[in-house]
């Protein structure tokens, strides 16, 4: 049977193109899950987007449903050379180093001159295609189509097919670490598309790194300019909770343009439910909690405060609300459930 016969294809049934489709999100773990119902791919360092094809009319919208379509005009025009009318795609915009591995640093640079950049659209899954909702068809079903619809793509290309592994996930996982990727997502073979997050997606991280709410600054006692530090928060039962600072990874340029967006943003007093404890906050000026900073740090301290942390850039695809303390859980057992 074809990839591209959907008649034919488990649980596809016809339905009306949806404007847009939350995407599915993956449960991070502390290993890769065992077994050869598993299909492992790279975890990409850039930004997930839901593209939406309706013959010829392309757009990108983020995972909170904001219309990004502006931002990757490479892309745009790129998807409309796939071989189909109408589909839902689901991937990862990103940029790609020299050694060929997805950077966030780089991404965020290159969005602020858009018109120019060579984005990647790294693709894993096709969710509508030609009038058929695909799903409730299992995963591996749906990665056969995307690549057959990716297949005259190279991995030069702007829109690239997602490669996967069946099993062996832990070698996989080391192997990615080795090459200085982010980590994997790990996938049940026959598992459907769910808009949620879910364990049937899982992601294993090389090192820990999440997002964190900007609560406001502390000024600058060195020659360093805009501030000394970034005071960052997460979400616990509604409530804003401390979890440490962040005065590393910035170059001069967005340490003057990060204090410029926190002093728009400036309050009188901490948005914390909590005054946090931290002596080095005596000084710190407070801002309302709307900026999202992504972080990379070794681990979390006994008082839920991050180690070593280092900036990696904003984040614009989710609200402030969302961000909470990512928790790693155990691994499913063998038999994936």
């Amino acid at each position: 049977m074809s990839p591209l016969d959907l008649k034919k294809l488990e649980g596809a049934r016809k339905a009306a193109l949806p404007k847009f489709v939350a995407p599915q999100l993956a449960t991070l773990v502390k290993n890769a899950p065992v077994g050869d119902q598993w299909l492992h791919e790279m975890k990409f360092d850039g930004y997930r987007m839901v593209c939406r094809i309706d013959r010829g009319d392309v757009q990108f919208w983020s995972r909170n449903g904001k219309d990004w379509t502006a931002k990757f005009p490479n892309v745009a025009t790129a998807v409309k050379s796939l071989p189909l009318k109408s589909a839902i795609l689901d991937g990862e915009i990103v940029i790609v180093d020299t050694e060929g591995r997805s950077s966030f640093q780089k991404l965020q640079r290159a969005m602020k001159e858009s018109s120019k950049a060579n984005f990647v659209f790294e693709v894993f899954d096709v969710i509508h295609l030609d009038g058929s909702d695909l799903t409730h068809t299992p995963l591996i079903q749906r990665k056969a189509v995307l690549k057959a619809l990716c297949k005259p793509a190279g991995r030069r290309a702007t829109v690239r097919y997602s490669e996967h592994v069946k099993g062996n996930g832990e070698a996989f996982f080391r192997q990615a670490c080795k090459l200085g990727l982010e980590g994997i997502i790990s996938k049940l073979a026959d598992s459907k598309y769910e808009s949620t997050r879910s364990k049937h997606w899982l992601k294993v991280k090389c090192n820990k790194e999440q997002e964190f709410v900007i609560a406001g600054y502390t000024p600058t006692s060195t020659s360093l300019p805009g501030f000394g530090s970034l005071i960052l928060g997460v979400y616990e039962k509604g409530k804003l909770v401390h979890a440490g600072r962040v005065g590393t990874g910035f170059s001069f340029k967005q340490r003057i343009e990060l204090k410029k967006q926190l002093d728009k943003l400036a309050r009188p007093k901490t948005p914390f439910a909590v005054m946090p404890k931290d002596p080095g906050l005596r000084e710190a000026l407070w801002a309302e909690p709307k900026l999202i900073a992504q972080v990379v740090f070794t681990e979390w301290t006994s008082d839920g405060s991050i180690r070593h942390p280092s900036f990696k850039g904003l984040r614009e695809d989710k609200s402030a609300k969302e961000v909470v303390r990512e928790v790693a859980k155990s691994s499913p057992s063998k038999k994936g459930r």
